[in-house]
């Protein structure tokens, strides 16, 4: 966890839990497992136990002591709605968050299911935005269940991207992040793909961000999108 982070579209990253497991393919190379378990079995390292799923309760107040405002990404390294995380927990979560008013936090999930059920029964607070992972047509319906729960600001990561998404439904939702895999067993993504999804949030006015084309060598390949790079924000963002 850090308060300052190089994912694009945030400032910061918070991590009360570490850990996690597949559940679709755009699981299959996650870099979060990658990075975790280059530290399995390393005395005293917050990864000594690779990407075993465990919670992290003395990192609850982390944001609280950041006084500044950021934005702040919840469970870079695993997910919030985990089957294996308690409820009474995530609720302790969204506690934080709550009394950290001088934040916004971007909770990301593929648990969508969970998401909803959740939210609609303990509504989070306007300083957290909601998201969900979306990696090709079959993962749509993650987008339905997101819609249905409460949130002031709701979002997709379209993260590997890895088929086209044809007209993919952006009602009710704020802002769409879309970016390829990198790795050395990343997987490619065609270009008409991402121009089909950009174009469909600017024809709904729904802002766009293109976080990489990914592969190999990521930096080389960089940001840019027909000449330029695309760093649209939900109005929220700005305070």
């Amino acid at each position: 966890m850090s308060d300052h982070s190089t994912i694009e579209w945030t400032d910061a990253t918070w991590n009360p839990m570490r850990g996690c497991t597949k559940i679709s393919p755009g699981c299959a190379h996650c870099y979060a497992e990658t990075f975790a378990e280059r530290f399995r079995g390393v005395p005293g390292h917050p990864f000594e136990q690779g990407f075993e799923l465990r919670l992290v309760p003395e990192a609850l107040d982390l944001p609280l002591r950041w006084k500044k405002s950021r934005l702040i990404f919840v469970n870079s390294m695993s997910d919030l709605f985990h089957e294996k995380v308690p409820d009474s927990y995530i609720e302790q979560v969204f506690a934080v968050m709550r009394q950290a008013a001088q934040h916004r936090f971007q909770v990301l999930t593929k648990r969508a299911e969970r998401l909803e059920s959740f939210t609609q029964r303990h509504a989070p607070s306007p300083n957290v935005w909601l998201g969900v992972s979306v990696e090709n047509a079959d993962y749509t319906w993650r987008i339905d269940h997101l819609r249905r729960a409460q949130a002031r600001v709701r979002f997709l990561s379209i993260e590997p991207l890895l088929g086209p998404i044809p007209d993919l439904d952006v009602r009710g939702i704020d802002w769409v992040i879309v970016g390829g895999e990198s790795g050395g067993k990343c997987r490619p993504m065609n270009a008409a793909w991402v121009r089909e999804i950009r174009d469909r949030c600017r024809s709904r006015r729904v802002p766009f961000f293109f976080k990489q084309w990914g592969g190999f060598q990521k930096k080389k390949n960089g940001r840019e999108l027909d000449g330029r790079t695309w760093n649209e924000m939900p109005r929220a963002a700005a305070g």
